[in-house]
């Protein structure tokens, strides 16, 4: 520590000096010009440690010095001169950077640092000399940041001094160009030495960028042979919702596509996801509206679920939509459909069961399949997922679901309504782990009030299969889980105990997530290494490693929803076609989520939870729909609507709404906070009367009393009394 205090004392000394003493007029050409009349030699030598004590302290200027080095001493001096002034200058900065500030920056920012942390872990050395190359950032900040990675001290002063070199070159000759002009008039400054230096000046970032992405190209290349022609224009790799988007965009530009799928068109989301799990909600609801039917004056007597026929017109309204998705309307739309498994051989060639297709641009869309985990006995039991969940002929009585997150919370409320006895196992502490406490909470207790039991902060150890029946071993989560759940045990009535529990049960349900299909594409040959959870690392335009190769939906992440793979999927197709004239980078920032439970969580932009995760300071505005008149009229008078806004301003952060239709009314939010429109314009917005959007501009209503200017409505009474009789 002491070491830090005299060290920040010398730093601070050395700046306060520099203000003090007008150190300004030190980095200037009429100081230096002045010096070399007298002393050429202590000149460069006063020259040098200037250069360094400023770069090593990191004051702006390293262009200006640069150029009055090429002013001063000519081309090869100032290029001696500047190169090793700046290398050994930054190298400083980048060990002071490191001594004071890595540890504490590493583990107070590591999320922000993650980006330039897996740079230098993959690249090494060859990140900084890109870096350097082609700055993103001013040439003091680089040294700063790079001080606050694990990258070696040796590694950066040799990358920097040969990085930095062309770069050097062209200060330098633009300030020797500037040093040679006899008189500034219109004569001496238009020939052709200067005009070179200053053109080279201007176009030397788009020079390097371009020769950087020819190295960069070949280097990643290397051992492949590029086809003179290609048999298509796009490849893609799977007929799920980013695959079928990234086709129809594809054959709307014009371009040949070639869309390969080994199982069904429509992937998951048609199949086994998004559209199957909603018309089994939709029954589930009928028979909970029968049950509440009393409530409002209606007897319909005892209703009864025919399993049969519900698992029936599950697939009935699959095949309805199917025609949406089939190969007979995309075939109509000029793509190519083809079955079959799809592998990588080489950056533009794909072997689909022995036949080989060639093309410029490849969008691997193969999707995810639910995450099965290594419990023991869990194969004794035939575990179900939501894949395998439609081929269910008989109603479970007693139906455990693994796993609270949207797909357990869903299909739990819905079995249990349909009649069969659900229990609910989540190893965190809460429901639905990535939303706030408070709706998780709120969805806890709406399950329970139906009968669905709950166990937060349990895991399943182990299953037993016997002949009349299953049995399950349940044990406690981890001790941190524990002590999560005992902080917010006051909101929540799970069961959560440090007890084992075992309980007997006819089906188990798998719902614990995602895993990528990255299998047996041919991605390793390629040098495309999938990550843990088996998704593809991406730019920010959803290129892989190999710019022709892009990857969107649930093989890409973050989200593995149906709309969020759409949204890529448009990215994906116009960067791969289009992207050497333009490239879109993808935008995550209004992604709306929704929770199809009974209420209803829809949510979008930032939660309490990411806002505190992430050190956002917010204000929070929130209507509870018991006040709503058609809420109150339809019976469902329950949930809230919570807006985030910037601190006394009314511009949308995010949204969260927990009620009747929140999917719906949450695109209200999204597109507020897509096109810029606070809560002001929500609350100035007219909306039929009755209806629930009216709770949109409700909870405007709420912000904008607590915003109310209490100081002109004091005059404004005054005003309206001063004819009133007292």
């Amino acid at each position: 520590m002491a070491k830090k205090i005299i060290l920040i004392t010398a730093i601070g000394g050395l700046l306060w000096a520099y203000f003090a003493f007008d150190g300004q007029r030190y980095l200037s050409l009429d100081f230096f010009r002045d010096l070399y009349a007298q002393q050429p030699l202590l000149t460069a030598g006063v020259y040098f440690a200037i250069y360094v004590i400023a770069t090593a302290i990191s004051i702006p200027g390293a262009a200006l010095l640069t150029i009055i080095g090429g002013m001063l001493f000519g081309l090869w001096t100032g290029i001696l001169l500047v190169s090793f002034a700046s290398s050994i200058g930054a190298t400083l900065a980048f060990l002071v950077s490191r001594f004071l500030l890595r540890d504490w920056v590493q583990a107070t920012f590591s999320s922000h640092l993650s980006t330039i942390n897996q740079g230098i872990e993959k690249q090494g050395g060859y990140y900084l000399f890109g870096l350097r190359l082609i700055p993103l950032f001013p040439f003091w900040m680089i040294n700063l940041v790079m001080g606050l990675t694990p990258l070696k001290t040796s590694t950066f002063y040799l990358v920097s001094q040969l990085g930095m070199l062309a770069g050097t070159f062209v200060y330098v000759n633009a300030g020797a160009s500037i040093g040679s002009i006899d008189e500034f008039s219109a004569a001496g400054i238009m020939t052709p030495g200067v005009i070179l230096s200053f053109l080279l000046l201007a176009l030397f970032p788009l020079l390097v960028r371009a020769v950087v992405n020819v190295v960069d190209r070949r280097k990643r290349y290397r051992g492949y042979k590029k086809p003179r022609k290609f048999d298509t224009n796009l490849i893609i790799i799977g007929a799920g919702s980013g695959g079928l988007v990234s086709a129809y965009i594809g054959a709307t530009l014009k371009a040949r596509v070639t869309l390969i799928e080994r199982d069904k068109m429509g992937g998951d989301c048609l199949n086994t996801g998004c559209v199957p799990s909603k018309a089994l909600i939709r029954a589930a609801k009928s028979m909970a509206d029968m049950q509440k039917a009393a409530a409002l004056g209606i007897n319909v007597g005892a209703p009864k679920v025919d399993f049969t026929r519900v698992m029936g017109r599950v697939q009935n309204v699959i095949n309805t939509i199917e025609p949406h998705d089939s190969v007979e309307r995309y075939t109509n739309l000029g793509v190519d459909c083809v079955y079959g498994n799809a592998k990588l051989i080489s950056p533009w060639v794909v072997d689909v069961d022995g036949q080989q297709i060639s093309a410029e641009k490849i969008i691997i869309a193969s999707g995810a399949r639910p995450t099965m985990p290594s419990i023991p006995g869990l194969d004794q039991v035939d575990p179900l997922t939501s894949e395998t969940l439609w081929k269910l002929e008989d109603l479970p009585k007693r139906f455990l679901i693994v796993g609270g997150g949207a797909i357990g919370c869903e299909l739990a409320q819905a079995f249990q309504r349909l009649g069969s006895q659900v229990t609910l196992v989540e190893m965190q502490a809460q429901l639905l782990p990535r939303d706030d406490q408070q709706v998780a909470s709120f969805m806890q207790q709406c399950l329970e009030s139906e009968g669905v039991r709950v166990l937060t902060n349990y895991s399943a150890e182990k299953f037993e299969f016997h002949a009349d029946h299953c049995l399950a071993e349940l044990t406690p989560s981890s001790e941190s889980s524990s002590e999560s759940s005992s902080e917010s045990s006051s909101e929540s009535s799970s069961e959560s105990s440090s007890e084992l529990v075992q309980m007997e049960f006819d089906r188990v349900l798998i719902a614990i997530g995602r895993t990528a299909n990255t299998e047996n594409l041919g991605l390793e040959a390629l040098g495309i290494p999938p990550n843990a959870n088996g998704t593809i690392t991406t730019d920010d335009y959803l290129r892989t490693c190999y710019p022709n190769i892009l990857a969107c939906g649930d093989v890409v992440g973050p989200y593995q929803l149906t709309h969020a793979a759409s949204h890529q999927a448009w990215f994906a197709a116009v960067n791969g076609l289009l992207g050497r004239f333009k490239k879109f980078r993808v935008d995550y920032r209004i992604m709306p989520q929704v929770v199809f439970t009974d209420p209803q969580i829809g949510r979008v932009g930032l939660n309490q939870r990411e806002a505190e995760q992430q050190g956002i300071v917010v204000e929070i505005t929130q209507y509870d729909l018991s006040d709503l008149d058609r809420a109150i009229a339809d019976n469902d008078a329950q949930g809230f609507i919570q807006v985030l806004t910037v601190p006394g301003k009314d511009r949308i952060l995010g949204a969260t709404i927990v009620g009747p239709q929140a999917g719906e009314l949450i695109n209200e939010f999204v597109l507020a906070m897509k096109h810029n429109l606070g809560l002001n314009k929500l609350l100035g917005t007219i909306r039929s009367y009755p209806t629930l959007s009216e709770g949109n501009r409700f909870v405007a209503g709420e912000w904008k009393r607590k915003h109310v200017p209490h100081r002109l409505l004091a005059i404004l009474q005054r005003y309206l009394g001063r004819n009133l009789k007292r």
